[in-house]
């Protein structure tokens, strides 16, 4: 059957993905469901019921995520849920909830899990005497200030023990709700041990809530990144990813409206569609553009090496081709004519103080 002539998959209102059967890879049935649907009912709009949010409580046993990929700058992660409430269609962490035997699909954005011991575990390892201290990366699998952070307030528990301990952290997120921590990442930022990095993919209100149904309006965002600039929080905002046709004409916008909120830095990315993400992308765009759904995916094909994705390291932060070398030269020339990017943010690690059980005698 031709792709113009498919039947386009039903849209679930508020919901990033279109796909709710899409199948899991693996096999693990055991989980227990809480909670609530938590998100602000104000930005939802259509008929029927919403889907409703499930929060399973996970205790691992370890809370530090090591990284030894050789084209990522940080060594060591926090996450502190599995699935996001965003439901930003493009994100590239869909496939883990496959680990779960859960759909990469509406069950990534609906059937989340928390880890409410994150706290007490990082202390835990931070105590370890092969502990060796550099920034701690927030928000690098999914946003550490999706609407769930609300009720369980466990990154806000995780920069409670950094701050304790003068331990340097790194967050990106797309939620103005890191406002209600900037009593810790103030003081921390005062002391060179915290920046931020916030994900501005468009200005436009109406493609955020198709494209990030979930997650901060783009306003709020930019108000975000005046706050925390205003609270001396180094800020950085990520002008990713970059769609074709679809967002890429807002890159100068983003790169200015940004600077001129206070950000420092900025950093770009094109869109990356590893394994489940391709197709319900591609379902995503059958629904919201499909005057030219084949056109984006002929582009992303053309700076990909002919296919939806290439995984392979380094080249999978370095598109390919004429249109790929297009986007970076814009992009770079807006940092360059709104003063980004002229100093690397350097976090202080001499400052660290080991947790102890000794009690104080004086």
């Amino acid at each position: 059957m031709a792709e113009s002539s498919r039947p386009s998959p039903p849209l679930v209102k508020g919901r990033g993905a279109t796909n709710a059967g899409l199948s899991a890879r693996f096999d693990d049935k055991a989980r227990e469901s809480d909670g609530d649907w938590l998100d602000a009912r104000e930005d939802i709009d259509g008929e029927g019921p919403p889907l409703r949010t499930e929060v399973t409580i996970e205790t691992p046993r370890t809370i530090i995520t090591r990284n030894q990929s050789p084209d990522i700058a940080f060594d060591r992660s926090i996450n502190a849920y599995r699935g996001c409430e965003h439901g930003c269609i493009y994100c590239f962490a869909r496939p883990t909830h496959a680990y779960q035997n859960l759909s990469p699909g509406l069950d990534f954005e609906t059937k989340l899990f928390a880890k409410p011991t994150a706290a007490a575990l990082l202390r835990k390892e931070l105590a370890k005497p092969s502990y060796r201290c550099e920034p701690m990366a927030l928000g690098t699998n999914t946003d550490p200030y999706q609407p769930i952070e609300e009720r369980y307030r466990i990154t806000r528990e995780i920069l409670e023990v950094l701050s304790e301990h003068d331990h340097p952290v790194v967050i990106t997120t797309k939620s103005a709700r890191i406002l209600r921590d900037l009593d810790l990442l103030g003081p921390m930022a005062a002391k060179g041990l915290a920046a931020v990095m916030m994900s501005v993919t468009t200005l436009d209100p109406a493609l955020a809530r198709r494209m990030e149904p979930r997650a901060s309006a783009p306003a709020r965002r930019i108000g975000a990144i005046a706050a925390l600039s205003r609270a001396g929080v180094r800020t950085s905002v990520s002008v990713s990813p970059i769609v074709p046709a679809i967002n890429d004409h807002e890159i100068e916008a983003i790169v200015a409206a940004g600077a001129e909120a206070g950000a420092k830095s900025a950093f770009s990315i094109v869109v990356r569609l590893p394994h489940e993400v391709a197709p319900l992308f591609r379902e995503w765009l059958a629904v919201h553009y499909p005057d030219r759904a084949a056109k984006v995916m002929a582009m992303i094909a053309a700076m990909r090496g002919g296919r939806d994705n290439n995984p392979d390291f380094f080249d999978r932060f370095r598109p390919q081709g004429a249109y790929a070398a297009a986007l970076q030269a814009r992009f770079k020339l807006a940092c360059r004519k709104h003063g980004l990017n002229v100093e690397r943010f350097g976090a202080r690690t001499d400052l660290f103080r080991v947790p102890t059980d000794q009690l104080n005698l004086f």
